[in-house]
């Protein structure tokens, strides 16, 4: 009875550590609305749900990120953009660099910012050069914001001290140098052909579903994509499914604290079935993932024809889901054994 108590007082420490700092990660990303702004609590749900508390790492690992997104800013806010058959093996080797570390979770935020600045600045640098070092410095200061509230928010409510395992929670898969190789490759394989679409045909307004597939393609790669496919395509379906009726009461109530009081109460919910329910917590995660994107993107745009823009990002999530299962399907059905580390 006293194991049960402690487990019950642990986990609702988790669910209030999750909703506050979800609650205050949308306010302060809804006042402030710097680019890319809305993916702070993102990343903040990330670390919550991830990690049991903030290391030296975490902090080593922001500035490492931080670092390598300005400096891409950087270059493609000078010229890199003009050079296509330079830029797409550039991005073509820093996207298998990130995917690679994915594979280790000591690195899978590095890996996550790095995936998102190789995507989105190079095609931004593509349709307004001036605007990739403004993005870029919008996207490393999320990622400062999301540190600095994962941290208070441990220091505020710390984790319990019978809480078992180190720091940082322990890979559940120790997978070889090998394996994570051929995975990152195929990963590359599953989004590169819509990257390289979306850069040359300079498609407008796609901007949020490059952040998909920044995102979803870091997760459905390996030796069961399809099922891990169908599975982001369910979740995202469901998650974008509840945004749409919380969009729709933020359209009756208009109202910033309405907006942070949402947050906090789906935050309150599906906190408590991710840590209730471990099993089950990616699936809990994935839908309010994609609950805070669709919705985080929109409320934070100024345009004039918010309504439309919204549905227009639902059918965005709908394809890049739907893209991610066929692509999947084709990769399971071809033979890798020339790259597959399991037939050498």
């Amino acid at each position: 009875m006293f194991a049960s108590a402690l487990s019950d007082d642990r986990v609702n420490r988790r669910v209030w550590r999750f909703t506050l700092g979800i609650g205050l990660s949308v306010a302060i990303s809804a006042l402030w609305a710097w680019p890319l702004a809305f993916i702070v609590p993102v990343f903040l749900a990330k670390f919550l749900v991830d990690r049991q508390a903030p290391t030296l790492h975490t902090v080593y690992e922001l500035v490492i990120s931080m670092s390598v997104t300005v400096a891409i800013a950087w270059l493609v806010s000078f010229g890199l953009t003009e050079y296509p058959l330079l830029l797409v093996p550039l991005l073509a080797l820093l996207m298998l660099w990130a995917y690679y570390l994915f594979t280790d979770p000591r690195w899978n935020f590095f890996a996550t910012m790095l995936i998102i600045s190789v995507l989105l600045l190079p095609y931004l640098g593509l349709l307004q050069p001036g605007l990739a070092l403004q993005v870029g410095l919008g996207l490393s200061f999320s990622g400062l914001v999301a540190v600095a509230l994962f941290t208070l928010m441990h220091l505020w409510l710390p984790e319990s001290a019978a809480a078992d395992g180190s720091p940082e929670l322990a890979p559940g898969v120790s997978l070889s140098q090998d394996e994570r190789a051929f995975e990152a490759f195929r990963a590359l394989i599953l989004a590169l052909p819509v990257i390289v679409f979306f850069y040359l045909m300079e498609v407008s307004g796609a901007l949020l579903t490059m952040i998909f597939i920044a995102i979803l393609s870091l997760q459905s790669a390996g030796a069961k994509s399809v099922k891990v496919s169908l599975f982001l395509l369910l979740t995202n379906g469901i998650g974008g499914g509840l945004a749409v009726v919380f969009y729709n009461l933020l359209v009756i109530v208009p109202q910033w604290p309405f907006f942070v009081a949402l947050s906090m109460l789906a935050a309150l919910v599906f906190g408590h079935r991710i840590y209730a329910d471990p099993a089950k917590a990616p699936i809990y995660a994935g839908i309010f993932s994609a609950l805070l994107v669709v919705v985080g993107s929109t409320t934070s745009s100024m345009d004039k024809e918010v309504d439309v823009n919204f549905y227009l990002r639902m059918l965005q999530l709908l394809l890049v889901g739907l893209y991610m299962v066929v692509a999947s399907f084709f990769l399971e059905s071809r033979n890798w054994a020339w790259l597959s580390p399991r037939h050498r």
